[in-house]
């Protein structure tokens, strides 16, 4: 999808991805000391704001100008002391320019691309990683086309945390995590999810990849 198919998804609802941050980004995250995090693909901006709650100083970037201004908005209605550690821009994952000093976080979160822009984009986020950083890479899984519920449908935007560690080969980030993981998903909230059998609820299969840059 271009930025113009994204700014008409997220003009078309009030919110695409709801309030509450992902749940793989809080079990990885939220035993980190605070720092500075770039959040890419950064969406209306629900792992940032989770983030800078938590005291990290957050840069979150994202194609679509329309997920963007909606992402200010609700920074604008948070407490000054979190609103404060936040910053949007309108930028592009696969070309963006970090500063010399690097992140201690970078975020790469359900941004589904074909496999070179994919590869692209995750070398300049492990570029961006300040010494001793850490790169968490989460998005849909390969095998969630045929063996999961929900996310896009399209097999070329999908990857496995193989992949991932490929994508990222010679640029010297340790692994921490390489796997596959569940996240239940309520079936009414996406037509393709069939309940489960504990009644209403199926699973949808993510690639999640955790790695650190050390020295």
């Amino acid at each position: 999808m271009e930025s113009r198919d994204w700014n008409e998804r997220y003009a078309a609802s009030e919110l695409v991805w709801g309030h509450e941050p992902n749940r793989w980004v809080v079990r990885e995250i939220a035993g980190l000391a605070p720092g500075r995090a770039l959040d890419l693909a950064a969406g209306e901006g629900r792992n940032g704001i989770w983030l800078a709650g938590r005291g990290w100083q957050v840069t979150g970037l994202d194609f679509s100008a329309v997920a963007v201004e909606r992402a200010a908005r609700l920074t604008a209605r948070l407490p000054a002391e979190v609103a404060g550690r936040l910053t949007w821009r309108h930028d592009d994952a696969r070309t963006f320019a970090a500063p010399p000093t690097g992140y201690d976080l970078v975020l790469v979160a359900y941004l589904q691309l074909p496999a070179a822009d994919r590869r692209a984009a995750l070398r300049r986020a492990a570029a961006a990683l300040a010494p001793g950083g850490t790169l968490l890479v989460v998005g849909h899984d390969t095998t969630n086309l045929t063996e999961g519920v929900g996310g896009p449908q399209d097999p070329r935007v999908l990857f496995t945390p193989e992949d991932v560690l490929a994508d990222l080969a010679g640029t010297g980030l340790r692994t921490v995590r390489a796997e596959r993981v569940r996240r239940p998903v309520a079936a009414e909230a996406d037509h393709r999810a069939p309940a489960g059998e504990d009644g209403g609820r199926a699973e949808a299969i993510d690639a999640l990849v955790r790695l650190e840059r050390t020295g």
